[in-house]
């Protein structure tokens, strides 16, 4: 016996299967992708951020192993002191902060050192 639900994005008639829900590929894609862009905008701003944050640091230091920058200037340039990927505590309990593979540690006088990780291992 056929089944006569309705589309769960279209409403038109469904015909097929009992556990069908919608009445063809394009409607179920619509559909999902609506769910997921709305339940996922808050991690879009987030890795915005994150991305923005690591792009301020690669463009100060594109050659250098590390260097030191002004908190105004970081602030200046749009940086976003709240997101990070993750922290790292060296052996000596001094903790950076990274977004992604560029870090930053905070000094006196307002004064940020960026670094860039160095792995020694290759993926």
């Amino acid at each position: 016996m056929a089944n006569q639900n309705t589309c769960l994005e279209c409403s038109k008639p469904i015909n097929g299967r009992i556990d069908k829900k919608f009445c063809d590929d394009g409607c179920r894609n619509t559909h999902n992708n609506r769910l997921n862009s709305e339940s996922n905008i808050h991690i879009k701003r987030i890795n915005a951020v994150l991305k923005k944050n690591r792009k301020i640091i690669q463009s100060l230091l594109p050659e250098e192993e590390k260097i030191t920058v002004s908190e105004s200037n970081l602030k200046i340039l749009g940086f976003n002191f709240e997101y990070f990927t993750h922290l790292y505590e060296t052996k000596t309990g001094t903790t950076y902060h990274f977004c992604y593979e560029y870090g930053y540690l905070k000094l006196e006088n307002n004064r940020f050192m960026l670094v860039k990780r160095q792995d020694t291992k290759k993926a």
